[in-house]
């Protein structure tokens, strides 16, 4: 009996097999077409939902550009290659939600040149992860992953803590972006320079609180910036609409026109 279901089991690979090497591997323009229409359904499943919904409120105005520090770091972010393990955008599917967060939303990627979706999450997805940890937990997270996240297989990125950011390098990326479109109020060096070193200190202040020193041109300050921005600005989207249908709030358009 075993023979035989091992002999059926044999023939039925076999005859897979020639399938697909005489019908599909043997005629590449048919396995091209195969290969593209999978993809792209693949990929239309996880696009459209983000542009078929609806907005909502307005929120022309709820995503604002990156600052100058947040570049910095968004920059080290790429440099890095975060993006090959990471992914940036939260699906419309319970499981994700409920260990996410909101699923993402399209108008949240409004500045994000190029955008960040990922395409793997070896670690998990990092669309909400702003506010979610305390700075000195990103601080420690990168210089030494299992010191936050026992059994993590993340490497460590400790020089991070010693390499500092050159002012005129995002000086730079703030030109290339304001040419784009995004709505900076400057693009001179000096006014980079001091959005930079005013959020900087402000997360240095919080280190020293828990006993870490450091000063605020290091990488590290800089990917701290930009990981505790992700998602923060839809977040307080949905934050206000969920104020708005809690039972009692007034509704809209209450006390004007309708």
């Amino acid at each position: 009996m075993a023979d035989n279901q091992n002999g059926g089991a044999h023939e039925s690979e076999t005859a897979y097999g020639r399938f697909h090497r005489r019908v599909l591997e043997s005629r590449a323009a048919l396995f091209a077409v195969a290969t593209t229409v999978a993809i792209s359904i693949g990929g239309l499943v996880e696009i459209i939902p983000m542009f078929t919904s609806s907005m909502g409120p307005e929120v022309s105005d709820a995503v604002t550009p990156y600052t100058p520090l947040e570049v910095a770091g968004r920059d080290i972010y790429i440099r890095e290659g975060c993006y090959l393990c990471h992914s940036q955008m939260v699906r419309p599917m319970r499981a994700e939600i409920l260990r996410y967060g909101e699923w993402s939303r399209a108008w949240e990627y409004r500045y994000d040149r190029p955008f960040q979706l990922g395409s793997r999450r070896l670690g998990p997805d990092l669309h909400r992860l702003g506010g979610k940890y305390p700075d000195a937990w990103h601080y420690e997270h990168m210089r030494d992953p299992r010191s936050t996240s026992p059994g993590s297989v993340m490497p460590a990125y400790s020089w991070l803590l010693d390499w500092t950011v050159d002012p005129a390098d995002i000086t730079a990326s703030i030109r290339a972006l304001a040419k784009l479109g995004t709505p900076y109020e400057s693009t001179e060096e000096s006014w980079v320079l001091q959005q930079m070193q005013s959020q900087g200190e402000a997360i240095v202040t919080n280190l020293e609180a828990t006993g870490i020193e450091t000063t605020w041109d290091r990488e590290i300050i800089a990917m701290i910036a930009y990981l505790q921005r992700l998602g923060t600005d839809g977040n307080a989207v949905f934050r206000g609409q969920e104020t708005a249908a809690a039972p009692g709030a007034p509704a809209a358009g209450a006390g004007g026109q309708q």
